[in-house]
C-alpha cells in the first residue's frame, strides 16, 4: 500500500513538474514578446514626438509670420489716414 501511495506521489510529482516547466518556458516567450512590443513601442513614441515638436516648431513660426503681418498692416492703416487726412 505504502508503496503504491508512493508510485502515485512519484508519479504526481513528475507530472506537475512537467506542467511547471511548460508553464515556465510560455511565460518565457511571453516576457520576450512583451519586451519586443515596449522595445517597438518606445522606438514609435518616440517618431510620434518628433514629429509633434516639429509640427510645434512650425506653428510657432507661422504665428510669429501672423504677429509681423499684423502689425505692419496696423502701421499701414496708420499712414493711409494720415495721407488721406492730409488731402
Amino acid at each position: 500500500m505504502e508503496e503504491k501511495m508512493f508510485e502515485l506521489m512519484t508519479k504526481m510529482y513528475s507530472e506537475f513538474s512537467d506542467k511547471f516547466d511548460t508553464i515556465d518556458k510560455r511565460f518565457i516567450e511571453v516576457r520576450n514578446d512583451i519586451v519586443r512590443l515596449e522595445n517597438k513601442l518606445d522606438n514609435n513614441s518616440k517618431a510620434l514626438f518628433d514629429g509633434y515638436k516639429q509640427t510645434y516648431e512650425e506653428v510657432k513660426e507661422v504665428k510669429n509670420m501672423v504677429t509681423e503681418l499684423s502689425a505692419k498692416v496696423e502701421k499701414q492703416e496708420v499712414e493711409i489716414k494720415v495721407i488721406k487726412g492730409g488731402k
